[in-house]
């Protein structure tokens, strides 16, 4: 199926191109007919399975712009959540005039939040505390609600919202649409949908879980700019034969492919807007060997068989985790080694972290090849087909002409001696070009590759075990105040007196900055960058009695 069988609008086609969508996941084909024609849903779906936009493009498809009162509500169960929803649904509605989203959540400034209720949004994306303080001071009204989402239902009854969301729901307008998204449907849940829904359809979709053939995978922190450079020099250093590279939209395949041609491969594209005449004549070549990269979006890739492609890249890391199973499998067919490099920078980072718990598997950190790498792997394997040459004797009808050479030089010119190690040297020269004498850091890459390996900062704070801290308290003191996804806070170590905990390097300033005035029950609560080989305290270190835990990343 594609979001043309769907019925939508042309803005939010238009719109979901450009985010890299070409066709609805299960859970968003499954669900979009049902709640586009105003029917209450149970969806039960992971994370990763693309249900931000099984619920969100319908909402977005049936808000009235000029109507300029809520019209839906989704109550997410953190703030990082509602952030990440908000997104993801502007994205959507990019094209849509006069549609206006707003996160609601706790830790930001309230007076922020009443300006931008001001503008009058029509779809508010919000945690149940925030939203219930909004409703006290009477500066968020749902006379006009049509819709209302529960994300995340189960997560929401673990964290304690059951009474949160019978108050919101008990203000709302009986005659709604009542959706609800959970992973799992136990019987708390059950109990829910028959209070607030009416004759709901349940649609469940399985995460399937895949694992990865024997391939060797490998991740690049890199920028964007910098990307087909580092993917010319990752395959002349390995001297590809055949390559097959993704990219999440058909303009980005169009602009590689023109960008690879440039630098002298042969290079061809695949996406849904070519003639099926036109994928047959590439996949013709591609099968043939008359290609040197082939570069596609996952669609148009379906129907590539073929069992000697020695590399995949994800030029752009894909939106699913199931799709990058699919892809990398294009390689190590048939009892041969395969390869596969991911492009990442920024929070991409933390999703190649989920794809590994998911696929099970390993993707190493990698730097890109030098250009003395490359130039090493040039002249190597040169020198190997040269040896060919001679093991299969081709060469002999050429030595002649290496003879009359050396002695056209020694009759020419009497201080100089031209052997046959010379004309070797010079002939390499002209084969390979000039090698550079040093190295120097490539500007297009990442800086700090040492801190990229694990991307954590650790952070010493001033409780412990005597404060009585445990790490669900300081995890939700962190997310609480700061921009800091609860799950993607790391190690935390805890002492009688103090606390080491490990937090993403590039929210490290915001969590230093948040807490220089904070106390909790009257004390001042510190947080300071560690010593990552002796952390602060060190001393203490040895005769704390240590117990160590590990939050879920």
């Amino acid at each position: 199926m594609f979001f043309e069988e769907l019925d939508l609008s042309t803005e939010v086609r238009k719109a979901l191109t450009e985010m890299g969508f070409e066709e609805p996941t299960p859970i968003q084909a499954q669900t979009i007919p049902y709640l586009m024609q105003e029917k209450d849903v149970i969806g039960q779906a992971q994370t990763g399975t693309g249900k931000t936009c099984a619920f969100g493009i319908p909402v977005i498809e049936r808000i009235q712009p000029q109507t300029e009162t809520v019209q839906a509500l989704v109550l997410s169960p953190t703030r990082e959540l509602a952030i990440q929803t908000a997104e993801e649904m502007k994205n959507v509605a990019k094209y849509k005039r006069g549609v206006r989203i707003l996160p609601i959540y706790g830790g930001q400034p309230i007076e922020r939040q009443l300006a931008a209720l001001r503008k009058r949004p029509q779809i508010i994306i919000g945690t149940p505390g925030r939203v219930m303080d909004h409703m006290r001071r009477r500066t968020l009204r749902f006379h006009d609600l049509k819709m209302i989402i529960l994300d995340e239902a189960d997560e929401m009854l673990n964290m304690g919202f059951r009474e949160d969301i019978d108050t919101i729901l008990a203000e709302v307008p009986t005659q709604r649409q009542t959706i609800l998204f959970s992973a799992t449907v136990p019987r708390p849940i059950l109990v829910l949908t028959k209070k607030y829904q009416k004759d709901p359809i349940r649609v469940k979709v399985a995460h399937k879980e895949l694992t990865v053939p024997g391939i060797d995978q490998y991740y690049l922190e890199i920028r964007d700019s910098g990307k087909p450079e580092a993917l010319s020099r990752i395959i002349d250093a390995n001297n590809f034969k055949l390559s097959l590279v993704f990219c999440n939209t058909k303009r980005r395949v169009d602009e590689l492919t023109s960008k690879l041609q440039s630098r002298g491969y042969s290079a061809e594209a695949l996406h849904g807007d070519m003639s099926q005449n036109q994928r047959d004549k590439v996949m013709s070549k591609f099968r043939q060997g008359e290609l040197d990269v082939l570069v596609a979006t996952d669609v148009a890739a379906r129907g590539i068989d073929v069992d000697d492609i020695e590399a995949v890249f994800n030029y752009d890391l894909p939106t699913d985790e199931e799709y990058y199973v699919h892809r990398i499998g294009r390689t190590g067919r048939a009892g041969r080694t395969g390869k596969s490099y991911s492009f990442v920078s920024g929070r991409e980072l933390y999703k190649i972290r989920e794809i590994q718990r998911y696929t099970r598997s390993e993707i190493k950190f990698i730097k890109p090849p030098s250009v003395l790498d490359v130039e090493e792997k040039k002249v190597h394997t040169l020198i190997e087909e040269v040896k060919k040459t001679v093991a299969d004797g081709k060469q002999q009808k050429y030595i002649s002409h290496i003879e009359k050479l050396t002695e056209e030089a020694a009759l020419t010119e009497s201080e100089a001696f031209l052997t046959s190690l010379d004309i070797a040297a010079a002939l390499l020269e002209m084969a390979v070009g000039p090698l550079h004498n040093q190295e120097s850091d490539p500007d297009w890459a990442m800086e700090d590759h040492e801190g990229q390996k694990d991307g954590m900062a650790r952070l010493f704070v001033n409780l412990g075990r005597m404060d009585r801290l445990q790490p669900k308290k300081l995890i939700e003191v962190i997310t609480a105040h700061t921009n800091v996804p609860g799950k993607l806070i790391g190690s935390i170590d805890i002492f009688d007196k103090f606390t080491f905990v490990e937090v993403p390097r590039e929210y490290a300033s915001e969590i230093l900055a948040s807490f220089k005035t904070f106390r909790l029950k009257g004390r001042r609560v510190s947080f300071e960058k560690a010593n990552r080989r002796s952390g602060k305290g060190a001393g203490r270190f040895r005769n704390s009695g240590r117990r160590r835990t590990k939050n879920s990343i």
